[in-house]
């Protein structure tokens, strides 16, 4: 299997996972939310911010998926790591509350680290693409 290939079908899993565990969280926050790895549940309703992670997931997973769908590796490359960011940032948070250590670092931290490599391997197969040198423009006669 080519590492185009490899790379594609890893993407579309991260796009497939956090499109799932978006919806997730916009559907049923009650029943995900302890999978996120915090210690206890929000005071008061809390599903008004459980929503908002889930909108944020689907956003995320939108984004990649065009930029998958339209054939723009380069910048699905970027998108990979910079939303790896936010898959860090919920492992922080869950262990800056004190939330499950496994959690943290088994599903965010992992995610995240598989996100950052999903986007530097794709960012190296494009590399040859965009040092490639442009041709001049023709020049009006």
């Amino acid at each position: 299997m080519s590492l185009k290939k490899i790379n594609t079908v890893m993407a579309a899993a991260f796009i497939l996972f956090i499109l799932w565990f978006g919806t997730e969280y916009i559907v049923s926050p009650e029943t995900t939310a302890p999978g996120y790895g915090l210690p206890s549940w929000p005071p008061g309703d809390g599903n008004g911010f459980l929503t908002i992670k889930g909108i944020r997931d689907v956003v995320l997973a939108s984004v990649l998926g065009a930029l998958l769908v339209t054939g723009h590796r380069r910048a699905l490359g970027w998108a990979l790591l910079i939303e790896a960011l936010a898959a860090y940032g919920d492992m922080a948070n869950v262990l800056a509350h004190h939330g499950s250590v496994a959690t943290a670092l088994g599903v965010h931290c992992l995610t995240a680290t598989l996100m950052v490599c999903n986007g530097l391997l794709i960012m190296r197969e494009t590399r040859d693409v965009a040092a490639a040198p442009q041709a001049p423009a023709p020049q009006p006669a």
